[in-house]
């Protein structure tokens, strides 16, 4: 877990939450709740849409990561990544299975399924997904820009300051 700005005065330009999680339903619901703590910790409040929106996005890309990306005995790594002064917060899931990419969302159809991808395309600014640098596996993403009305203004620890 790491957390840190990249200036010790003002403002932080850039905070980082990234963990380990095993690849299961557990692990996907803990990198959701985690994120949901952190983010309230960054002054995107519980309750707001924001936040709502961005926890409804990791909960996609978790547990997309553990159905479609899972690989016996490996983990998936989440990362997320909030820039105050761009008010972006870019979320990543990355898994070690290569062959399973993840497809263009299409409009709403009658199965229950698949539709993950949708939401996020709706919420999120954009998405994509690239080749795991290290090895073989893919990284998803999907980045969500805070309208600056719902950005915090980081002066204080409850408004977009990293607390440890």
């Amino acid at each position: 877990m790491t957390t840190k700005p990249a200036s010790t005065t003002g403002t932080p330009q850039l905070t980082t939450f990234q963990m380990r999680f095993t690849s299961t339903p557990r692990g996907a619901r803990l990198a959701r709740r985690l994120a949901a703590v952190r983010l309230d910790e960054w002054g995107i409040l519980y309750g707001t849409v924001p936040h709502d929106d961005i926890v409804l996005i990791v909960a996609e890309l978790s547990a997309n990561a553990v159905r479609h990306g899972r690989v016996p005995g490996r983990d998936f790594h989440f990362g997320l990544h909030f820039t105050p002064l761009s008010g972006t917060v870019r979320v990543e899931t990355t898994d070690t299975r290569g062959e399973r990419l993840p497809a263009a969302p299409e409009g709403a159809d009658a199965e229950e399924a698949g539709r993950g991808l949708l939401l996020v395309s709706h919420l999120a600014a954009r998405w994509g997904w690239c080749p795991r640098a290290e090895g073989p596996g893919k990284t998803v993403w999907a980045e969500y820009a805070i309208r600056p009305a719902n950005a915090p203004t980081g002066k204080g620890p409850s408004e977009g300051v990293a607390v440890e």
